[in-house]
């Protein structure tokens, strides 16, 4: 009977538009659908997901008002706020239509949204729904976003140098150059950007995509602050099914060479989806990676390279020098990757998402952060889990086959193997039944059905 009453009712979802947002705001869709709620996700045009890959949802569009200059300048902080102004009032209009058009046995009983696109929260309000802010990144970037907004009124913003090490005051273990900043600095729309996303506004709870043990020591401070409940339910993508949410296609061809590899002697080198990079610095990266002698697989997306959608930038002599020691493709099946057993290391950009995946897997890293969040989540792999190391300076091939045999041969590489093993087994036991991701998950949904009673 309980089942039945679940199953009548319907969660909105409202994702950012940047794939690091989207693919753990469908994972919890999942969950949720799982649990007997129906599933609407309403998105921008702007970075539309496809929807034959999750069929069990419907899927509704508003326009979003972007031009083709915003959208190519590459500002995420600008898109961002370009798409609070316009899509509030579409928005609006298109959470009342499905108001006023659903079934009785079909009712919204809340919305779900990104932190990021608080313009939903106000016309829930208005149309008496409940809503729940979900988000995305780790409690340590939430702490040290909210710290710009300190540093600013004390001085130090702008920076000085942006790759200063010197320690943050009262910000331990961050330096200046750990600080979650855009590519384009710390103007004045990031920092407004920031107190909006933390504004909980009339939003009954916060879902964070984290893991409680990993983070244990900032959650409760994070409560203490907050007026509604915050629920840890990461990593996320451990209660999903394997349906993908990818932006790009998948080139699953790399899982073939991965099965002729031996075991724990592949690196795994993913930038993620927007971090991009020079030329020179690729090069770098080729014949680094060449040189350790490992083989790895390496994803070289379309647009990887500043100013460039072509693929084909590896240097000449590259491809015959490493011969069938690599797999190069645009885009891989991530999870897939790392959960496999020839996968020993992997050189990410430490957006939150693969640092979550990789954690879950037991596979160590190299951190090249790049911008925002990611060097957040990149202090915390190499200095405060010790999962990883971070290349700091600029890329040069004799420092990046040096790191890559540190990783992936040497001593203090397997001891960051045995420490995120540790951690990979203390994420199953969260996720067990009795566990603490397992229970807040629990107290979710019971949140989620109290809407109704």
């Amino acid at each position: 009977m309980v089942e039945q009453v679940w199953r009548s009712r319907r969660v909105v979802l409202v994702p950012c538009s940047f794939q690091g947002h989207i693919t753990p705001m469908l994972q919890l869709g999942t969950i949720l659908h799982s649990k007997g709620f129906s599933i609407t996700v309403v998105h921008t045009q702007f970075n539309s997901p496809n929807p034959s890959n999750n069929p069990e949802f419907r899927f509704q569009i508003i326009p979003d008002g972007l031009s083709n200059h915003v959208i190519s300048s590459g500002n995420i902080v600008e898109i961002i706020s370009f798409l609070n102004v316009n899509c509030e009032v579409p928005f609006r209009e298109c959470l009342a239509l499905m108001v006023n058009q659903q079934d009785p046995s079909d009712e919204i009983v809340c919305v779900i949204y990104d932190e990021l696109m608080f313009f939903s929260e106000s016309a829930a309000n208005q149309l008496k729904l409940q809503s729940i802010i979900l988000r995305t990144t780790s409690a340590a970037t939430c702490i040290s976003r909210l710290a710009l907004l300190r540093l600013k009124t004390e001085g130090h913003i702008p920076l000085r140098d942006p790759i200063m090490q010197d320690p943050v005051p009262g910000l331990h273990p961050f330096r200046f150059m750990d600080l979650p900043i855009s590519k384009f600095g710390i103007p004045e729309n990031y920092l407004q950007l920031i107190i909006n996303a933390y504004n909980t506004r009339t939003s009954s709870a916060v879902i964070w995509n984290t893991v409680d043990f990993l983070e244990q020591s900032l959650l409760p401070q994070i409560q203490q602050q907050c007026h509604v409940p915050i629920f840890p339910i990461g990593p996320l993508h451990k209660f999903a099914p394997a349906s993908s949410s990818s932006l790009l296609m998948e080139d699953t061809n790399c899982i073939t060479w991965l099965n002729s590899q031996a075991p724990n002697s592949v690196i795994y080198v993913s930038l993620g989806s927007l971090a991009s990079m020079d030329r020179k610095e690729l090069v770098e990266m080729a014949w680094g990676l060449a040189n350790s002698m490992q083989p790895f697989i390496w994803v070289v997306r379309p647009g990887l390279i500043n100013g460039s959608e072509e693929i084909d930038l590896l240097p000449e002599g590259f491809k015959e020098a490493v011969g069938g020691n690599c797999c190069i493709v645009k885009w891989a099946p991530q999870k897939e990757v790392l959960s496999h057993g020839a996968v020993g290391g992997f050189w990410s950009h430490c957006g939150w998402n693969s640092t979550l995946e990789s954690i879950s897997e037991g596979v160590p890293m190299i951190c090249r952060p790049c911008f925002g969040d990611q060097r957040v989540n990149a202090r915390y792999v190499s200095h405060v889990w010790r999962i990883g190391l971070q290349l700091e300076n600029e890329l040069e091939r004799g420092e990046i086959e040096k790191a890559v045999r540190r990783l992936m041969v040497d001593k203090e590489g397997e001891q960051m193997r045995q420490r995120i093993k540790n951690l990979k087994e203390k994420v199953e036991l969260c996720i067990r039944e009795g566990g603490s991701t397992y229970n807040s998950l629990n107290n979710t949904l019971e949140l989620i059905k109290s809407f109704w009673f």
